[in-house]
């Protein structure tokens, strides 16, 4: 038996939550099914309010794609390459090259004789290649002469010249060489040779 005032369903609580969902509409639902509750903390608009940022907390499924990214060994591996492949560039461009001294000719030798001993002057040119990718200057160029193991003379140059990356320049030098070898000195100043020739080699 119905009791009074009871006569059909009760749509009041229907049309309360019909109202509800119109004024804030379902957000984010996980399977892409837009049916469902209301979130209670945006009320279904996907904001927060903005002085409950530090106290909320956001609670995910273990299920959810978001915490499974995608190709993850692949943008790892194709970081790593594109880092391996950036330091072997940058080795191939400044590891240092070694500077190339090329003898071309003997312009010309100049003997000058001394009472102990006798003083060579050789002009030389030289090529001098640089095969960095960086210019290179040379600070100091020393040359001595050696005639069967032994040293005759040395010459320091100081601040010869700047090479450009990648190219070649060609120089005079000209350095004294001082005999002073006693076995030398007398070969150099015998009288009884009529051509003196003596090997030396330029290091």
């Amino acid at each position: 038996m119905d009791s009074p005032g009871h006569d059909g369903p009760d749509l009041t609580n229907g049309m309360e939550k019909t109202s509800t969902l119109k004024h804030f509409p379902p957000y984010g639902s996980m399977g892409g099914n837009s049916t469902g509750d209301t979130c209670p903390t945006c009320r279904g608009t996907g904001r927060i309010p903005r002085g409950q940022a530090d106290q909320l907390v956001a609670v995910i499924s273990c299920n959810d794609v978001r915490l499974k990214p995608r190709r993850t060994k692949l943008y790892v591996c194709a970081s790593m390459a594109a880092c391996v492949c950036l330091c072997c560039l940058i080795l191939f461009f400044l590891f240092p090259r070694s500077i190339t001294l090329t003898p071309v000719s003997v312009l010309s030798v100049m003997v000058y004789f001394h009472p102990d001993t006798v003083n060579v002057q050789v002009t030389n040119l030289i090529n001098v290649t640089n095969e960095n990718f960086v210019p290179v200057q040379i600070v100091d160029f020393n040359v001595q002469s050696v005639v069967a193991d032994i040293v005759l003379g040395k010459s320091k140059i100081f601040n010869m010249t700047a090479i450009p990356s990648r190219s070649q320049k060609s120089y005079t030098i000209r350095f004294d060489l001082p005999i002073s070898d006693k076995g030398l000195n007398s070969y150099c100043k015998s009288s009884s040779i009529n051509i003196h020739m003596l090997f030396m080699e330029l290091q």
